[in-house]
């Protein structure tokens, strides 16, 4: 991957609809040249272009990011459990304080309370939980720094 790939990336991340042809307008190279590289971007699966809701417009207003100490061994099966829940939008094995951590999207407050209290809290190999709410989320979306 070279610094063309890099700006090919980030057109992409500014509107993930835009043409080859737009992107090569933007940095200056042959729409063909935009072509290949990004179907081999695409087909490393060294991108993906998808896209990410406005949770906020889909009537997601509460988010928090939970993290969850199992018990020794569970780190696995408790990120499996919780990937299989809507609600659950982000779950990873981590190293530190918590074994894992999950980004929940809910429609309330009340509607995180159930969460943690009916679906985390007693799920098998939960230890202990912690939630983090999310006041203002200020980067959803990685960005490549040129």
């Amino acid at each position: 991957m070279d610094n063309l790939d890099l700006k090919i990336i980030a057109q992409l991340q500014l509107d993930g609809r835009r043409g080859d042809a737009g992107i090569a307008r933007a940095l200056g190279v042959a729409e063909g040249t935009v072509r290949r590289r990004l179907t081999r971007l695409l087909r490393d699966d060294a991108v993906r272009v998808l896209p990410v809701p406005n949770l906020e417009k889909l009537g997601y207003i509460t988010t928090a990011l939970i993290g969850l100490q199992t018990e020794p061994g569970k780190a696995e099966e408790v990120a499996a459990a919780l990937s299989r829940l809507d609600t659950v939008h982000y779950v990873s094995v981590t190293t530190g304080s918590y074994d894992v951590f999950a980004w929940v999207a809910l429609e309330s407050m009340e509607a995180l309370h159930d969460f943690v209290n009916r679906q985390v809290g007693v799920m098998e190999g939960v230890r202990h939980s912690v939630s983090f709410v999310n006041l203002d989320i200020k980067k959803q979306a990685g960005r490549v720094a040129l």
